[in-house]
């Protein structure tokens, strides 16, 4: 059986047509913890951007989660003082493990308006909407790319309860697995334990286990505890290095699949023979936060696959993908570059905090 990817590029981003007039960019970021709206205008330039709540489906359900995003994006299109009718391009990008309900809900209410899977605003980020592959590895995990000829794959991206490896959710349930191994002597010590107990404000890691599942407690709260994984992993910590590097090799073998199945791995002909085609991974959320012990483990996975990869993690925020693909449905990525939007959503966000 000849399976087709989990994730196909809307037409309108495939195949854009230019709108020589389009002035006024739509961009969401909706996560399981936090939506972002902005909007850009590109005559000036200048950008207006609105907070909002979670809006990741698979956590809230998909009515509030349509709610939020719309809701976040009127707030961002009235800080602008401009009318939806106005917007050239819009493009929400949530996490979740499928976007078809949340597609219909926005469709219903914002004709128009194009609805993807997080990864592919992270994929377009780390590449400026090119043959490459975006990486997410921020409360949850995911992986998209983009081959030379087109076609793009995804792999990962099952939800904390089925998937979400190497993610902040991973790493937070994982640890607290640890520090109980650590407790009834079924594993080995961790710092994991004390740390558990201090973060979540318990009186031990048993009453911590009693409260994660009498709670019970959200994901983000668990992600949340992979901050301290990767703090005591750079120290020293066996338990917690071991636990990255054990994300990273799954996480590793989901980015060589995409790599597989795009065809990004080799430039392939006669005359080229196996040389090794030269593309970007980009690695887009908080876990990467963690550093060498994370980054390490996760090239060494990947670049004996294809040596010619430039990997890096990506500093312009996810909302900034958003933007991007935007650009690209009406036809005006050659007036967003990449460095300049990504200088404009830092200082926009920093006059917010």
């Amino acid at each position: 059986m000849q399976d087709e990817s989990l994730i196909q590029l809307p037409p309108a981003l495939a195949e854009p047509a230019r709108q020589a007039n389009g002035r006024y960019l739509l961009g969401i970021d909706g996560g399981a913890t936090k939506t972002l709206a902005a909007v850009l205008d590109l005559e000036q330039p200048d950008l207006h951007i609105a907070h909002g709540g979670p809006s990741n489906e698979d956590a809230i359900g998909t009515h509030t989660a349509v709610q939020t995003l719309l809701a976040t994006a009127d707030e961002a299109l009235q800080r602008a003082s401009i009318a939806r009718e106005q917007l050239a391009a819009a493009v929400v990008a949530v996490a979740g493990t499928d976007t078809a309900a949340i597609a219909q809900g926005v469709a219903r209410a914002r004709d128009g308006w194009l609805v993807v899977n997080d990864v592919v605003a992270a994929w377009a980020t780390a590449t400026g909407a090119a043959p490459g592959i975006g990486v997410i590895s921020g409360t949850g995990s995911n992986v998209f790319g983009l081959g030379p000829t087109g076609r793009a794959w995804r792999a990962g991206g099952w939800g904390h309860v089925l998937g979400d490896e190497a993610s902040g959710y991973w790493l937070g349930a994982h640890s607290i697995s640890a520090a109980l191994r650590d407790r009834d002597r079924s594993g080995p010590p961790t710092e994991l334990r004390d740390a558990a107990v201090a973060f979540f404000g318990v009186a031990s890691i048993e009453e911590l286990a009693a409260l994660v599942y009498s709670k019970p407690m959200h994901k983000a709260e668990i992600a949340a505890f992979g901050s301290e994984t990767a703090r005591l992993a750079q120290d020293g910590d066996a338990v917690a290095a071991e636990l990255f590097a054990r994300g990273a090799a799954v996480l590793g073998g989901q980015v060589a699949t995409v790599i597989r199945e795009t065809g990004l791995g080799t430039a392939g002909g006669e005359e080229d023979g196996e040389r090794t085609r030269a593309f970007p991974i980009g690695l887009i959320g908080s876990a990467f936060r963690a550093g060498d012990v994370f980054l390490r483990p996760l090239s060494d996975a990947i670049l004996p696959l294809a040596p010619g990869a430039s990997i890096s993690v990506v500093k312009m925020p996810p909302a900034g993908g958003s933007l991007l693909l935007a650009a690209r449905a009406c036809g005006r990525s050659d007036a967003l570059p990449a460095q300049a939007l990504a200088e404009m959503l830092d200082r926009a966000l920093a006059a917010v905090r």
